[in-house]
């Protein structure tokens, strides 16, 4: 009963950053093509948050991937991580059903 909080609350907080990440990775396009206008309030706000939360894990992803001029490539290789993690999460929860070790 407490491993399946444990495990739907690591799946939730993975699928959280998941949409959090495709949500910034889409501001970004949207106010670097000027459609949306970083001089509105909210839309500054917005931009912000998702920066804040997206950037410490994108950052070193966005330092060792080559550059390739104005394209960043790091939402995705963020994203395609964080659907490994949730592939692991789901794995380990399997294994320990199977083991017994599940409760």
């Amino acid at each position: 009963m407490i491993l399946d909080a444990l495990f739907f609350l690591i799946q939730a907080g993975l699928t959280l950053f998941f949409w959090a990440i495709l949500i910034a990775a889409i501001l970004s396009l949207l106010t670097g093509f000027g459609i949306l206008d970083t001089r509105n309030r909210f839309v500054w706000a917005l931009s912000d948050f998702f920066y804040r939360v997206t950037e410490p894990a994108m950052r070193p992803v966005r330092n060792r991937l080559p550059n390739f001029g104005n394209v960043d490539l790091s939402p995705l290789v963020v994203m395609l991580l964080v659907q490994a993690c949730m592939l692991l999460v789901g794995a380990i929860r399997g294994y320990m059903i199977r083991g017994g070790l599940y409760f």
